[in-house]
Protein backbone atom coordinates (compact mmCIF):
# COMPACT_ATOMS: atom_id res chain seq x y z
CA UNK A 1 0.00 0.00 0.00
CA UNK A 2 1.32 3.54 -0.93
CA UNK A 3 0.09 6.85 0.52
CA UNK A 4 0.58 10.51 -0.45
CA UNK A 5 2.26 12.44 2.53
CA UNK A 6 0.16 15.90 3.01
CA UNK A 7 0.96 19.59 1.80
CA UNK A 8 1.84 19.98 5.66
CA UNK A 9 3.10 17.07 7.09
CA UNK A 10 3.24 16.18 10.67
CA UNK A 11 5.85 14.39 12.06
CA UNK A 12 3.68 13.74 15.61
CA UNK A 13 0.95 13.01 13.77
CA UNK A 14 3.00 9.74 11.91
CA UNK A 15 4.85 8.99 15.15
CA UNK A 16 1.30 8.36 16.27
CA UNK A 17 0.68 6.62 13.04
CA UNK A 18 3.60 4.15 14.18
CA UNK A 19 2.92 3.56 17.56
CA UNK A 20 -0.66 2.46 16.71
CA UNK A 21 0.96 0.16 14.15
CA UNK A 22 3.25 -0.92 16.90
CA UNK A 23 0.45 -1.64 19.27
CA UNK A 24 -1.62 -3.62 16.51
CA UNK A 25 1.58 -5.79 15.67
CA UNK A 26 2.45 -6.60 19.54
CA UNK A 27 -0.96 -8.16 19.98
CA UNK A 28 0.31 -10.95 17.75
CA UNK A 29 3.79 -10.56 17.95
CA UNK A 30 5.20 -9.11 21.67
CA UNK A 31 8.37 -9.12 20.36
CA UNK A 32 7.42 -6.39 17.87
CA UNK A 33 9.53 -3.27 18.31
CA UNK A 34 8.54 0.45 17.34
CA UNK A 35 11.94 0.75 14.92
CA UNK A 36 10.01 -2.22 12.37
CA UNK A 37 6.83 0.00 12.92
CA UNK A 38 8.49 3.33 12.21
CA UNK A 39 9.95 1.71 8.82
CA UNK A 40 6.94 0.25 7.73
CA UNK A 41 5.25 3.80 8.07
CA UNK A 42 8.43 4.84 6.25
CA UNK A 43 7.85 2.95 3.30
CA UNK A 44 4.09 3.18 3.35
CA UNK A 45 4.68 6.66 1.97
CA UNK A 46 7.57 5.88 -0.18
CA UNK A 47 10.23 6.33 2.41
CA UNK A 48 13.35 3.93 2.50
CA UNK A 49 13.53 4.70 6.18
CA UNK A 50 12.17 6.31 9.24
CA UNK A 51 15.09 8.44 9.08
CA UNK A 52 14.93 9.65 5.56
CA UNK A 53 11.18 10.48 6.23
CA UNK A 54 11.52 12.30 9.20
CA UNK A 55 14.63 14.87 7.33
CA UNK A 56 12.17 15.06 4.52
CA UNK A 57 8.68 16.32 6.82
CA UNK A 58 11.66 18.34 9.12
CA UNK A 59 12.66 19.90 5.92
CA UNK A 60 8.87 21.81 5.53
CA UNK A 61 8.30 25.44 6.85
CA UNK A 62 6.51 25.07 10.50
CA UNK A 63 3.07 27.07 10.15
CA UNK A 64 3.16 29.29 13.09
CA UNK A 65 2.32 33.21 13.36
CA UNK A 66 4.37 34.01 10.09
CA UNK A 67 2.96 31.57 7.70
CA UNK A 68 0.21 32.58 5.37
CA UNK A 69 -3.39 31.73 6.46
CA UNK A 70 -5.21 28.81 5.17
CA UNK A 71 -7.28 29.86 1.92
CA UNK A 72 -10.31 27.86 3.19
CA UNK A 73 -10.46 29.72 6.65
CA UNK A 74 -13.28 32.03 7.10
CA UNK A 75 -17.24 32.24 6.13
CA UNK A 76 -18.88 31.44 2.75
CA UNK A 77 -22.29 32.15 1.43
CA UNK A 78 -23.95 29.93 -1.14
CA UNK A 79 -24.45 31.73 -4.34
CA UNK A 80 -27.43 29.54 -5.55
CA UNK A 81 -27.46 31.12 -9.08
CA UNK A 82 -24.45 29.62 -9.57
CA UNK A 83 -24.97 26.78 -7.87
CA UNK A 84 -26.19 23.18 -9.34
CA UNK A 85 -28.15 22.25 -6.00
CA UNK A 86 -29.07 18.19 -5.01
CA UNK A 87 -32.81 17.96 -6.69
CA UNK A 88 -33.73 16.35 -3.44
CA UNK A 89 -32.61 19.05 -1.18
CA UNK A 90 -33.19 22.24 -2.84
CA UNK A 91 -32.27 24.72 -0.25
CA UNK A 92 -33.10 28.23 0.24
CA UNK A 93 -29.40 29.60 1.54
CA UNK A 94 -26.27 28.55 2.82
CA UNK A 95 -23.27 29.49 5.18
CA UNK A 96 -19.96 27.62 5.57
CA UNK A 97 -17.27 28.69 8.29
CA UNK A 98 -13.95 27.05 7.84
CA UNK A 99 -11.79 27.18 11.33
CA UNK A 100 -8.42 25.86 9.82
CA UNK A 101 -5.86 24.47 12.11
CA UNK A 102 -2.69 22.88 9.90
CA UNK A 103 -4.65 19.70 8.57
CA UNK A 104 -7.32 20.32 10.74
CA UNK A 105 -10.13 21.75 9.54
CA UNK A 106 -13.51 21.99 11.82
CA UNK A 107 -16.01 23.02 9.69
CA UNK A 108 -19.75 24.74 11.07
CA UNK A 109 -22.69 25.35 8.67
CA UNK A 110 -26.18 26.27 8.69
CA UNK A 111 -28.46 25.54 5.85
CA UNK A 112 -31.93 27.10 5.54
CA UNK A 113 -33.98 24.26 4.13
CA UNK A 114 -36.78 24.50 1.23
CA UNK A 115 -39.38 24.41 3.76
CA UNK A 116 -37.67 27.49 5.83
CA UNK A 117 -36.41 25.54 8.05
CA UNK A 118 -32.62 26.50 9.81
CA UNK A 119 -29.82 23.13 10.07
CA UNK A 120 -26.85 23.76 11.73
CA UNK A 121 -24.15 21.12 11.78
CA UNK A 122 -20.61 21.02 12.30
CA UNK A 123 -17.88 18.56 11.85
CA UNK A 124 -14.36 18.12 11.87
CA UNK A 125 -12.11 16.70 8.93
CA UNK A 126 -8.29 15.90 8.93
CA UNK A 127 -6.90 16.57 5.62
CA UNK A 128 -4.34 14.61 6.02
CA UNK A 129 -4.87 11.56 3.83
CA UNK A 130 -5.70 9.38 7.06
CA UNK A 131 -8.55 7.01 6.61
CA UNK A 132 -10.57 7.43 9.51
CA UNK A 133 -14.16 6.62 10.99
CA UNK A 134 -16.85 9.04 10.46
CA UNK A 135 -17.41 10.77 13.49
CA UNK A 136 -21.48 10.31 13.29
CA UNK A 137 -21.00 6.60 14.44
CA UNK A 138 -22.81 5.29 10.64
CA UNK A 139 -20.10 2.91 9.61
CA UNK A 140 -18.60 5.13 7.09
CA UNK A 141 -14.88 6.06 6.72
CA UNK A 142 -13.47 9.09 5.40
CA UNK A 143 -9.87 9.89 3.57
CA UNK A 144 -9.77 13.82 3.09
CA UNK A 145 -6.52 14.27 1.55
CA UNK A 146 -4.76 18.06 0.16
CA UNK A 147 -3.98 18.64 -3.38
CA UNK A 148 -2.47 21.66 -2.99
CA UNK A 149 -3.19 25.02 -1.06
CA UNK A 150 -6.22 25.60 -2.89
CA UNK A 151 -7.97 21.93 -3.09
CA UNK A 152 -8.82 19.70 -1.05
CA UNK A 153 -10.25 15.91 -1.64
CA UNK A 154 -13.10 13.69 0.12
CA UNK A 155 -13.49 9.85 -0.65
CA UNK A 156 -15.78 8.06 1.93
CA UNK A 157 -16.44 4.51 1.53
CA UNK A 158 -18.47 1.66 3.59
CA UNK A 159 -18.07 -1.82 4.03
CA UNK A 160 -15.00 -1.64 1.56
CA UNK A 161 -16.90 -0.14 -1.24
CA UNK A 162 -16.47 3.77 -2.55
CA UNK A 163 -20.38 5.66 -1.59
CA UNK A 164 -19.05 8.83 -2.30
CA UNK A 165 -16.50 11.68 -3.24
CA UNK A 166 -16.10 15.50 -3.21
CA UNK A 167 -14.07 18.51 -3.30
CA UNK A 168 -13.53 21.75 -2.06
CA UNK A 169 -11.55 24.26 -3.96
CA UNK A 170 -11.07 28.01 -3.20
CA UNK A 171 -10.62 30.09 -6.28
CA UNK A 172 -6.93 31.34 -6.86
CA UNK A 173 -7.97 34.43 -5.96
CA UNK A 174 -9.10 33.31 -2.73
CA UNK A 175 -13.20 34.85 -3.34
CA UNK A 176 -14.56 31.85 -4.35
CA UNK A 177 -14.93 28.34 -2.78
CA UNK A 178 -16.95 25.56 -4.84
CA UNK A 179 -17.89 22.17 -3.17
CA UNK A 180 -18.42 19.51 -5.52
CA UNK A 181 -19.79 16.09 -5.08
CA UNK A 182 -21.15 13.40 -7.62
CA UNK A 183 -24.43 14.73 -6.83
CA UNK A 184 -24.32 18.90 -6.45
CA UNK A 185 -21.91 21.38 -6.91
CA UNK A 186 -22.47 24.55 -4.37
CA UNK A 187 -20.64 27.63 -5.30
CA UNK A 188 -20.06 29.73 -2.39
CA UNK A 189 -18.54 33.50 -2.13
CA UNK A 190 -16.12 34.45 0.92
CA UNK A 191 -18.26 36.79 3.07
Amino acid sequence: MSRQLPAQPNLEHLRKQAKALLEEWQQRDPAAQLADAQHAIAREYGFASWPKLKVHVESFPRLGVSAAPSPFAGTWTANLPKSKRHPERPFQAATMRFDVDGDTLPITDVVVEASGDEVRSAMIIHADGVERASEYGNGYLLTVSRHGSHSIETVATKDGQLVGRGTYEVSADGNTLTVTTDEQMIVLDRT
